[in-house]
């Protein structure tokens, strides 16, 4: 049997993993097109981070993730609070890379074969080891 204190050690860990890693490829996704404001203002300046920000801010696909994303960050500070830095850090960082694979994949993204597969499970491994420990 799991001990209570470690099932929400990683439910904290995976909450914030998933949270970080689903919503990068999807703000990747949200933020296209941005090329092309930024084409308008070849000369830079303010004009040009406005119009990008006017951009990004008025689209739900981009708003909408990195308002996940954000929370996930909450969750990590409560996170780190409650645990052992030393091991949530890697920890979830590891498994953002997990989940944002994952993700990627599901969108469409290029996955990497065999050495991909081969991460992904040595991310686990390497994190199961830290949480037994």
């Amino acid at each position: 049997m799991i001990p209570s204190e470690m099932l929400q050690q990683l439910f904290g860990f995976l909450l914030v993993a998933v949270c970080w890693g689903a919503t990068n490829p999807l703000i990747k996704a949200g933020s296209q097109g941005l090329e092309t404001v930024s084409a308008k203002y070849p000369e830079g300046g303010i004009k040009k981070n406005i119009a990008e920000w006017k951009y990004l801010l008025t689209r739900w696909q981009y708003v909408l993730p990195l308002a996940m994303n954000l929370s996930g960050s909450v969750v990590y500070y409560y996170t780190l609070g409650k645990n052992d830095m030393s091991l949530t850090v890697p920890i979830v960082n590891s498994l953002t890379f997990v989940f944002s694979i994952i993700a990627g994949h599901f969108l469409g993204e290029q996955f990497g074969g065999k050495d991909v597969w081969l991460g992904i499970g040595l991310v686990l491994l390497g994190t199961g080891i830290c949480i037994s420990a």
